[in-house]
């Protein structure tokens, strides 16, 4: 990613968490956090991956209710924004820390069965 798409992605997500903090009123978004921003080379598109807190059901319905309102966020954004294209808004969930938990599950269960079966092989010695 360039310089200008990085610096782009940064100020979005900083100004799309306020917005949604402070004037996004849907009580279905609950709280939610933004956890990554890519940018398009021609800056025509956002990703903003978004996490939120509570169950499966609680993502798809603030997934929805942020959708619903990506036509308000994206019109203050552009008043924010200095360029001259404000990008189209893509909300995406990001479950990056839900697979880190599994892997890390899965390892802490390879390593603990690898210390059952030296035990055993110690005590069959």
């Amino acid at each position: 990613m360039s310089i200008k798409q990085e610096r782009v992605a940064g100020i979005i997500k900083k100004e799309i968490s306020s917005l949604i903090q402070f004037n996004v009123k849907d009580p279905h978004v609950g709280f939610v956090t933004i956890t990554d921003v890519t940018v398009t080379a021609d800056l025509s598109i956002a990703k903003i991956y978004v996490t939120f807190l509570g169950k499966e059901a609680r993502n798809e319905a603030g997934l929805k209710a942020l959708n619903r309102s990506k036509g308000y966020l994206r019109s203050e954004l552009a008043k924010r924004l200095s360029i001259r294209k404000c990008p189209e808004l893509v909300f995406l969930h990001d479950d990056a820390l839900e697979t880190g938990n599994r892997i890390e599950r899965l390892l802490f269960d390879i390593n603990k069965e690898l210390k059952e079966k030296e035990e055993a092989q110690k005590e069959s010695e």
